[in-house]
């Protein structure tokens, strides 16, 4: 590097450099000429907020886990359980500054079935409630529930999407209209998806603390799952052209795209399932398996759709199967042990976005080249979308 190059790169690094320093003067003169010491700590009232979540029921004992989601330190003073002051110990303390957690173990004999009401007294009075709706207890992180949760994602996701996948055969015998209404078919089941979760995302994300900003955490997620996607099917069309003679990458390429997305958002329905069991909802978590069940054989069709004038082993089918299906036992697992909202809003959006470019990614094919509009109010076109929706409408009600 010659003495030029040398000067210039410290230049460069000089000029990177200088505003980051110079904002950290500024937040030392801010803190050091603090706003509120000047205009006085009494000009404006403590601001207390805490978030209640994650409660976990052993025994004669519940465990609720706090967070302090406002600006001021707040400081735990008693705890209610169904109207009635109960003892507590907290593992973090009673003072809880800004974002700081703590979970709070009361040692109390809850009533398996029943209704409990927690109260988090704060030391200026101010009440903040948590609901049991049904106290079951816990599960614990042991093998029967692995298998237990394994068995419940195998029943919803894997075996559902493959026997979707058993429409291949009729697939391949459709001519170019057959072709043009099954794609805008699969087009249909996944607007109805995408619809979905970004509904379940945006609900999920209203539970979230707001210091955590739930909407723009699922926004994030859906923006960074749709460039990662048109990242790799850019990379797959690109190694199809590499490969020049293989014509028939095209549709496995959009195959493994569809099955990459429906696998994201069937992660999202694992997690719905594995919650509602986790938080004692039982039944709600027996009727999302029908639901879900009845949902995710249409996505096998789906994935398959690109695939009419292609051959395709056995095997490879299986591979997509796995792709699509699999992710909903990890979510079960994730969902019914360690369950969390904000991973929740975090993987619905990111199933939302993988869903809305594997749609752009289908547009892309169906539609020829000339005037979009006109070739999407063709017969085919619409009958298809039409059917699609309304498939999923009707096996979506029974989901609730």
């Amino acid at each position: 590097m010659t003495p030029e190059t040398s000067n210039s790169v410290g230049r460069l690094w000089l000029i990177a450099l200088a505003p980051l320093a110079l904002l950290g003067v500024l937040l030392v003169v801010i803190v050091e000429t603090w706003p509120s010491d000047v205009i006085g700590a009494d000009a404006h009232p403590s601001v207390e907020k805490l978030s209640l979540a994650a409660a976990k029921l052993r025994p004669n004992e519940i465990s609720l886990t706090v967070l302090n989601d406002g600006p001021d330190p707040v400081t735990i003073a008693q705890v209610q359980v169904d109207e009635a002051y109960w003892a507590f110990t907290s593992d973090a303390g009673t003072m809880l500054n800004h974002l700081q957690s703590a979970r709070l173990t009361i040692p109390y004999p809850w009533v398996e079935g029943e209704k409990h009401v927690v109260r988090v007294v704060t030391s200026t009075g101010v009440t903040f409630d948590y609901e049991i709706a049904v106290a079951v207890e816990t599960p614990r992180p042991n093998v029967r529930y692995f298998v237990a949760f394994t068995l419940i994602g195998t029943y919803v996701g894997v075996i559902p999407v493959a026997l979707g996948l058993l429409w291949f055969p009729l697939v391949g015998r459709l001519g170019r209209a057959g072709l043009a209404f099954l794609l805008s078919l699969t087009v249909g089941l996944l607007l109805f998806l995408l619809v979905d979760a970004g509904q379940e995302g945006l609900e999920m994300a209203l539970v979230v603390p707001e210091s955590y900003q739930g909407v723009m955490l699922f926004v994030f997620g859906t923006v960074g799952a749709y460039l990662g996607l048109e990242s790799l099917g850019r990379w797959l069309r690109m190694k199809r052209q590499a490969a020049a003679a293989d014509v028939a990458t095209s549709g496995w390429a959009l195959a493994l795209l569809i099955a990459i997305g429906i696998g994201l958002h069937n992660f999202g329905e694992g997690l719905a399932i594995g919650a509602a069991f986790a938080l004692g909802e039982a039944g709600l978590g027996t009727l999302l398996i029908v639901g879900f069940t009845l949902h995710n054989t249409t996505e096998g069709l789906a994935i398959v759709a690109p695939l009419a004038h292609d051959r395709a082993r056995v095997g490879e089918l299986v591979r997509l199967g796995v792709i699509g299906g699999a992710p909903t036992i990890a979510g079960a697992w994730l969902g019914g042990l360690v369950y969390s909202p904000l991973w929740s809003v975090l993987f619905l959006g990111i199933g939302a976005g993988a869903i809305a470019q594997v749609v752009v990614q289908i547009v892309r094919q169906i539609v020829p080249e000339g005037p979009v509009l006109r070739f999407m109010s063709t017969a085919p076109v619409l009958s298809g979308l039409s059917a699609g929706f309304a498939i999923m409408y009707a096996t979506g009600m029974l989901v609730g």
